[in-house]
């Protein structure tokens, strides 16, 4: 199977290439960068060592920042090439990466542009998020003895039985990493059922995320118009959450006359959906992006249309569920440890099988509520609102889990630190730059 699919991604640059103009069209490329995907960089390498960390998307790249701080504190010496595939991710790492490190696009996987990346960067040392595997690069890695780690490494059942099917092909891409480190104890098993050797466990990197950071300026005006007022906050909603946003308030707002329901969407661009949703339930809205919109004693609906806020209202909201747990879109559930680091009671749905595991963990500590349903919803949020000692004992749960469980960086820098210490594969042509 390996053979055939390297012969096909061999033939297939007309193909690849007809692919990456599509999607320049639809925006979902940089029109400048495109030869990036083709394994073509206008960097120069730079002299030293460098370390690769490949992260596929966005969340896959908030957990790469958390690894690449902690890199540059252990290896100061060292640069370190992120590559990403998604333009939100790389207007992401634009924003956070320090001066040490830099961004790239991932090449996509024929031979030869896996060949022209790799004759660029030699990397020194590769680390890759979680369970992106794609075989030519890999390996062409093990080819070159480039060591190669698999970081918060997770297979989800679908992936399992994917990967069964060929489980000797899959082993044969498992043998490149000369480490895996899973996220949990089930994912070390599923991969060494696998064949994946040297697998170790040390928990979800999300838990030694920093908290989300926010603008205090906006902190302080905040806190002053919301002083007194009971609220709560729905984080990250998809579609059908922000519905079941509004009749929750309505039915809240019953017994709690100024209550205010915060809604941060996962995507902002949905605005306008958003607000006739609003309309449509009679609900006085008003919109974070529109400056001439304030809250005042009248909105009941408060829209965060912005990127990079839930780190505010995560600060000023006691109470949050987070989104994607009931949508209309089979769910799957974001990240709750930003909730609880921030001291937020956390709640969420049924249906939050992306992040299951620390889910499973939260609730079995008591430091975030499943919700069963909409009516399950209604009478926890309600209890909530009017309980202050018991909504403060699940903030102080959700903070202690969180301050508890962040020592996941610790045991991962310690698996990494034997790699970093190691000298050059080979002597590096510094400064060179892809023809």
């Amino acid at each position: 199977m390996l053979k055939l699919y390297s012969a096909f991604t061999r033939i297939s640059a007309p193909l690849l290439r007809r692919i990456l103009k599509k999607r320049c069209r639809l925006g979902k490329e940089d029109p400048a960068r495109l030869s990036e995907r083709m394994g073509i960089s206008s960097k120069l390498r730079p002299a030293g060592s460098l370390i690769w960390l490949h992260a596929a998307s966005v969340g896959e790249a908030q957990s790469a920042l958390i690894v690449i701080d902690a890199l540059l504190k252990q290896a100061p010496d060292k640069h370190i090439l992120v590559t990403t595939g998604t333009r939100t991710s790389a207007d992401l790492m634009a924003k956070r990466l320090p001066p040490a490190a830099f961004h790239q696009y991932y090449p996509l996987d024929h031979p030869q542009w896996v060949e022209a990346f790799l004759d660029h960067w030699q990397p020194d040392l590769a680390l890759w998020l979680e369970s992106e595997l794609w075989p030519n690069m890999l390996l062409t890695l093990q080819k070159r003895h480039i060591p190669a780690i698999l970081l918060n490494a997770r297979l989800s059942d679908r992936s399992q039985k994917r990967w069964k099917l060929a489980a000797g092909e899959i082993r044969k891409l498992l043998d490149s990493f000369a480490l895996i480190i899973a996220q949990s104890v089930p994912d070390k098993e599923a991969f060494e059922k696998l064949g994946a050797q040297h697998v170790f466990t040390a928990g979800n990197l999300k838990y030694s995320a920093a908290p989300l950071p926010c603008n205090p300026q906006e902190l302080k005006a905040f806190s002053k118009t919301l002083e007194g007022r009971p609220l709560w906050l729905y984080a990250s909603t998809h579609r059908g959450e922000e519905e079941l946003a509004c009749r929750l308030h309505r039915h809240a707002c019953k017994k709690i006359p100024d209550l205010l329901t915060i809604v941060v969407p996962r995507h902002p661009e949905r605005r306008d959906e958003i607000k006739k949703i609003c309309e449509e339930n009679s609900i006085n809205y008003c919109l974070k992006s529109d400056n001439n919109q304030k809250i005042t004693d009248k909105t009941s609906v408060y829209i965060v249309d912005t990127m990079g806020d839930l780190g505010l209202f995560y600060r000023l909201a006691p109470l949050v569920c987070i989104g994607r747990s009931f949508s209309m879109d089979g769910g799957g559930g974001h990240n709750p440890i930003e909730a609880a680091q921030l001291d937020c009671a956390v709640l969420h749905g049924p249906r939050v099988q992306n992040l299951q595991i620390i889910y499973d963990e939260m609730d079995k500590a008591g430091a975030a509520l499943r919700l069963k349903d909409e009516t399950d919803f209604h009478t926890r949020l309600e209890k909530l609102l009017h309980d202050e000692e018991g909504l403060a004992a699940l903030q102080n749960k959700a903070a202690r889990f969180a301050h508890d469980k962040a020592t996941v960086l610790e045991k991962i820098m310690q698996k990494l630190a034997p790699y970093l210490a190691a000298p050059p594969v080979e002597s590096k042509a510094d400064g060179q730059k892809c023809a």
